[in-house]
This record gives structure tokens, sequence and C-alpha cells, in this order.
């Protein structure tokens, strides 16, 4: 018994260290790759959406369902994140929603490509507003670090939170361990810390953009639940096992997906579509 019980410590230890040192190069990876922003932020935000879509599509079994229509959608994807990937964000959004309505249309009456149809739509809002929020400027790697702070808080806390505190359920038929006070303390989190975030990058921020940030914190945790529900209405575990010990790219995004096309659209509505950064945070 000894002996099993030392195995099991190892094979433990194992595991522990595949998740820090995935999750360690996947951070440095990633926010090299932010830093540095223009194309190879764009090639990254491109292999998300191309993971996204493939990880949704395994996850809702919605090629064998779609059919040719399913390889249309990728095809699609593809083209709309390349178009991206060079800089020609306007004929991306065009092939996209071009894409979405042929979809829509030709699959009406059969209704078997739904899935498909949503998983195309998600993958895009996966890949796109990140692109477009950080562009090229100092500006924009601010706003994706104001989101991120808003979004990483909130998740950290509202665990931390849940777990001291306990309580009501959140919903429990979609995520049985999610509290209403680990919500809570989530969203006080997330506000302050993007009250400090801010303070220190973008001094002059006005109530407006801690007001924001409480729906940010809201937002995110509304997709954490929102991939939470879609693996439990398919029954399984992880969205995919890219991440040695963290499952899936879906996994560990699902809370940003939101919240990053929420800060994009208000950039985007307050400034301009080119570049949303200036209109969400103070010059």
């Amino acid at each position: 018994m000894d002996v099993w019980n030392r195995l099991k410590a190892i094979k433990t230890w194992g595991d522990l260290k595949s998740r820090v040192l995935s999750a360690i190069l996947l951070i440095v990876l990633v926010v090299l790759l932010t830093i540095v922003g223009g194309f190879p932020f764009r090639i990254l935000c491109a292999a998300i959406g191309v993971i996204v879509f493939d990880e949704w599509s395994r996850m809702t079994r919605s090629s064998r369902r779609a059919g040719p229509i399913h390889l249309f959608a990728k095809r699609c994807l593809y083209l709309t994140l390349l178009f991206f990937v060079f800089g020609f964000n306007g004929l991306a959004l065009v092939v996209l929603g071009a894409g979405m309505a042929f979809i829509a249309f030709v699959d009406r009456f059969e209704r078997r490509a739904y899935w498909t149809l949503a998983g195309l739509f998600y993958s895009a809002l996966a890949s796109l507003p990140l692109g477009f929020l950080r562009s090229d400027d100092w500006t924009g790697l601010v706003a994706i670090g104001y989101v991120a702070i808003v979004v990483w808080a909130s998740d950290i806390f509202a665990y931390f939170t849940g777990r001291s505190v306990g309580g009501p359920k959140l919903m429990p038929s979609v995520s049985p361990n999610k509290t209403i006070s680990g919500a809570l303390g989530g969203l006080v989190a997330g506000v302050a810390f993007a009250a400090l975030y801010l303070s220190i990058f973008a001094p002059g921020f006005s109530f407006g953009l801690v007001l924001l940030a409480s729906g940010l914190s809201v937002l995110g945790q509304a997709g954490d639940l929102f991939e939470s529900w879609l693996k439990r209405r398919f029954g399984v575990k992880d969205s995919g096992r890219m991440i040695p010990g963290h499952g899936g790219v879906m996994d560990r995004i699902d809370a940003l997906i939101f919240a990053v096309a929420a800060a994009f659209l208000v950039g985007a509505a307050n400034g301009d579509f080119v570049h949303p950064a200036q209109g969400l945070l103070p010059n």
C-alpha cells in the first residue's frame, strides 16, 4: 500500500509539473506576442480562431450533422482570417457576414447546420475583436491589458470567494460549483483591479471605464458559464487536449471572448473601427 501511495504521488507530481510548465510557456508566448502586436499578434488571433472552430466542431459533433456546409463554414473562416491577418478588416467582416448569411439561407428548411453556424460565429468572435482592439499602438496594448485584468481578477477572486464564503449556487444546473457569493466577489475584484490598472496605465480615466469594468466582469463570467453549459450539453469534460493539464484553448479563453468583443464594440462606437482602443481609453 505504501508503494502504491508513492506511485500515486509521483503521478500527481508529474501531472502538476506538466500543468505548470505548459501554463508558464503559454503565458510567456501570449504575453510576448501581445506586446509585439502587429502581424505576429494577428497570426496568434487567427490561430485561436482556427483552434476554437475545431474544438467547437469536436464538442458539438457539428461536422457529422452539417456535412458539406461544415466544410464551407471552415473555408469561410479561413478566408476571413486570411484577410484579417493581412489587415483587410472590412473585407474580412464582409466575407464572414456573407458566409453566415449563405449558410442560414441554405439551411433554412433542414436546420442541420445551426451548430456549425454558431461555431463559425463563436470562432470569429474569439479571434477578430481581439485583433481589432489590440491594433498596432500603445493604446491598443493598454486596452487589451484592461480587459484581461478585469476578466482574470474576476475569475480568480470568484473562485476563492466562492470557496471561502459559499452560499447559494449561481446556476447549479450549468456549473454546480459556482456560487452567487463567488460571482459578487469576482465582480468587486474585477472593478477594483481595473481601477488600479487604469490609474497606472491610463491616468485621467473616467468613471465610465470603471462602470464598464463591471459589465466586462459580468460578461466574462457569463462566457465561462456559457462554455460550461455547452460542455454539459454535449457531455464533455474539456473542449480539447491542446494544453497539457489545462484542456483546450476554449477552456482558457471562454471568459475573455464576450468581454473583449464588448470592449471592442464600445471603443468602435466612441471612436472608429480602425482604432477602437482610442475610443475606449483616454488619450
